[in-house]
């Protein structure tokens, strides 16, 4: 028998343990998404200094028929759990239109959460301002943060009367 045709058994199994030690491996270097915990601490100190900053806006107010409430309210929606997180929102209304809206909690747990949320956060919030309401588009991307911002938000809105 020729050197080059002999059976190799031996290399065989090296082979597939060694497949199998790399597989378990690069299994066991995966990190699970961890709860955002961190997150909605820090994102709840910050809310306290932007809920103070109210600004005026400057129309020139035309009377609309007074259908909608008078005033300013601050609702805080719902916590809406989505697969990434918990996202929950607080919007404010004057004289049944919204002025600011701003998310209170959203997934920030690893790199990637706050690669995504640093576009979807400030993108749903010029939609929610632009639409006045929660019929909002979602962002491409951020599919679950979105659905939880419009849930969140809706309640939000329900709680104010708008």
């Amino acid at each position: 028998m020729h050197a080059l045709k002999k059976n190799r058994p031996l290399r065989r199994v090296t082979l597939a343990a060694a497949g199998t030690v790399t597989g378990v491996v690069l299994l066991l270097s995966l990190k699970p998404h961890t709860p955002p915990a961190v997150a909605q601490a820090s994102a709840a100190s910050g809310q306290s200094q932007s809920q103070s900053s109210g600004s005026s806006s400057g129309s020139s107010g035309s009377s609309s028929g007074g259908t909608k409430s008078t005033g300013t309210k601050t609702v805080t929606g719902d916590t809406v759990q989505t697969r990434w997180g918990p996202v929950q929102v607080r919007v404010t209304v004057r004289n049944g239109e919204i002025t600011e809206v701003t998310a209170v909690a959203y997934p920030q747990g690893n790199p990637k959460d706050q690669e995504i949320n640093s576009y979807a956060i400030p993108q749903l919030r010029r939609e929610a301002l632009a639409a006045q309401s929660a019929q909002i588009d979602s962002v491409s991307g951020a599919t679950y943060t979105s659905d939880g911002y419009k849930r969140s938000l809706q309640s939000a809105l329900d709680s104010a009367g708008g």
